[in-house]
């Protein structure tokens, strides 16, 4: 009850502070579309203003985005239901964040459900596969229009590397709201502590935690790597952003602006694949000199033999068995 008086109040200050600035349905107005966003790898970033540059252009300026960048907003579930409600038109967030929306996304958390990069790559841009995916939030007022590269999730730590499962058993590492993640660290043997991002420095400082996972990014970007030296290259994951939009906002476009949402969407895609590598490796050589972190590589063997029952309980469902065994098949294609 709280939270929803909460989010009624966070919604009504949303749309004081953006009046005048939504969609204006007269006739050859300008559109504007409000775009909000939590903190981000400068990758990202970079790919949503893309889409914005793009989506002008395609449009001839009569579509254009205003952003509200770095959480001004709220956290991602946060942002999720201000898009739902119409308060913003289209937010980016992580795809475990919309588990609690839409089962479907819970399939990425699965860990090494991906045998690489190429693989990920292949299922996520796969319409038969992604469509009912982006479609499956439809009902609740918004719909996904592409992806990001997330890249690889390992673990990192406070004291010590990651080599094998031993490792993680008995420690306290920070996951993502998200029900799949959870499982994942309690079959390694660790004690999963889910919190939003913007909790983990401070958690990491005081010894709540142990340590965490994600992608490199959060190491200077996000500054983790003052306080936990050692990152460790198990890749257990590779969870995608998701670009979503508020069906009613997009419905009220012309046809042709509505084509053009989609193609910047999609050409924001290719554009963040092309300069995520680079930005990953600037990453994490800024990460050895200026906070002296350690990376290694692990032997994920034991690994995924621990996490096997989260493949069995997808592999078995009779909502997820044919998802599953389609993301399977496209392994080395």
């Amino acid at each position: 009850m709280k939270r929803n008086v909460i989010l009624l109040l966070v919604g009504a200050c949303v749309l004081t502070m953006i009046a005048g600035c939504g969609l204006n349905a007269k006739a050859g107005d300008q559109v504007v579309l409000r775009f909000a966003y939590a903190s981000n790898a400068p990758p990202v970033k970079e790919a949503m203003a893309e889409f914005g540059r793009l989506l002008e252009e395609k449009t001839d300026g009569e579509v254009i985005v205003k952003y509200y960048p770095d959480s001004q907003l709220g956290g991602e579930r946060e942002l999720i239901e201000l898009t739902q409600t119409g308060a913003v038109d289209i937010t980016k967030v992580s795809g475990s964040a919309l588990e609690s929306f839409s089962d479907r996304y819970s399939i990425f958390g699965i860990p090494y459900l991906f045998d690489g990069e190429e693989h990920f790559y292949n299922v996520m841009e796969n319409e038969e596969i992604m469509d009912p995916i982006y479609q499956s939030t439809s009902d609740l007022g918004f719909v996904g229009l592409t992806y990001y590269d997330s890249g690889q999730r390992s673990f990192y730590m406070k004291d010590g590397p990651v080599e094998s499962p031993e490792d993680i058993k008995g420690k306290k590492i920070r996951v993502m709201q998200s029900e799949t993640a959870i499982e994942m660290i309690e079959l390694l043997g660790g004690s999963p502590t889910p919190m939003s991002s913007g909790e983990v420095y401070t958690s990491l400082q005081q010894g709540i935690i142990d340590g965490a996972e994600n992608n490199e990014f959060v190491l200077v970007t996000a500054g983790h790597g003052e306080v936990a030296k050692y990152y460790s290259y198990d890749q257990h994951t590779r969870v995608p952003d998701i670009v979503v939009m508020n069906e009613a906002t997009l419905n009220k476009l012309t046809p042709e602006q509505r084509e053009a949402v989609h193609e910047a969407a999609e050409e924001s895609t290719v554009y963040e694949k092309k300069v995520w590598k680079a930005a990953v490796e600037k990453e994490k050589q800024m990460a050895i000199e200026e906070h002296g972190v350690e990376f290694n590589e692990v032997d994920n063997t034991p690994f995924k033999e621990a996490v096997q029952p989260l493949h069995d309980e997808f592999k078995n469902n009779e909502e997820f068995k044919d998802l599953y065994k389609a993301i399977q098949e496209m392994s080395g294609q």
